[in-house]
């Protein structure tokens, strides 16, 4: 990591440890209530965060397309353990774990951009339902597949458009592209906060209250808006002029908001809360990720097709 990097987390580490002492004042306080617990689950699922990127930027780039890569084995196998297999997929799920994940992310460690930006949403969407085919089963056949074709656009050609950053090259950037890693996800992830915190002080106008009913226009507004200005002052760790970041902070925002509705709506659908509980009541790995997950692909390409 350069000394820009060891700065922002630095910076990071300082605003976590003020954080804390602040949650912990207001459990204190004001004892334990649902706010107060949701917040200080908030702030430790951001140390996790921060901690294990950390230990991966250090490590250097193959750290950190593995560490993606386990993220994403950890996402499918949540968001497909609340889908109902059966026996005919098999050769499918098979494929979908241990050849497209690991190819996908070989593909970026050798830098192929021709194959990895296609290698799932054409070639894998192709072969799919023929392996599901061969079992047979004809029982729901079109949902079923598009279930795992979707579990892998999600968890899989997303998640992996992070680590791909890596593999851009820009003039005067070199050697930097961790903080790219760094801004998308400090932005996004800071959107979420702000959309909530906004949305307990100020929200009164639900959004999509059969989606989500804790999501407010007020707390949409405000977090969308805050997080675009903090992606705007970061602008020096990026390739990106203020104005530059200032857009595409808010295009990032507004595709993780509309990323949350989406994976909300597909939990909805299935009857649940939380994707999983890798974090004791703040839900699981998607729950974690579903706003970065729309995000990633989107700024990879703007930054692919402007600065490279």
């Amino acid at each position: 990591m350069n000394q820009t990097t060891l700065l922002l987390f630095a910076g990071l580490g300082a605003f976590l440890l003020l954080a804390t002492l602040i949650g912990q004042f207001l459990a204190w306080k004001q004892g334990k209530t649902g706010v107060i617990d949701n917040l200080n689950q908030r702030i430790y699922a951001w140390w996790l965060m921060v901690i294990v990127l950390g230990v991966a930027f250090a490590a250097g780039k193959y750290a950190v397309i593995l560490l993606f890569l386990g993220i994403s084995f950890y996402a499918l196998r949540e968001f497909l353990t609340l889908l109902p297999t059966r026996r005919g997929d098999y050769w499918a799920l098979l494929v979908a774990f241990y050849v497209a994940l690991p190819v996908q992310y070989f593909l970026i460690a050798i830098d192929w951009y021709g194959l990895f930006s296609i290698f799932i949403p054409v070639y894998v969407f192709l072969l799919l339902p023929i392996l599901a085919s061969i079992g047979g089963d004809t029982h729901h056949f079109l949902e079923r597949t598009a279930k795992v074709q979707w579990g892998l656009m999600i968890a899989v050609y997303c998640i992996s458009s992070v680590p791909a950053l890596l593999t851009l090259e820009i003039s005067g950037y070199e050697g930097r592209n961790l903080l790219l890693i760094a801004w998308l996800i400090l932005v996004v992830q800071l959107s979420d906060v702000f959309q909530y915190v906004c949305g307990k002080l100020l929200g009164k106008h639900k959004v999509a209250p059969s989606l989500s009913p804790s999501k407010t226009l007020e707390g949409l507004v405000g977090g969308v808006f805050l997080a675009t200005l903090v992606g705007g002052a970061l602008y020096w760790i990026t390739p990106f002029s203020f104005s530059e970041a200032l857009i595409i902070a808010l295009i990032v925002n507004a595709l993780g908001f509309a990323g949350g509705l989406v994976m909300s709506a597909i939990k909805r659908d299935r009857g649940v809360k939380d994707w999983g509980a890798m974090i004791q009541g703040h839900g699981g790995m998607l729950d974690r990720i579903d706003s970065v997950c729309f995000a990633a692909p989107v700024y990879f390409h703007i930054i692919r097709y402007f600065w490279t």
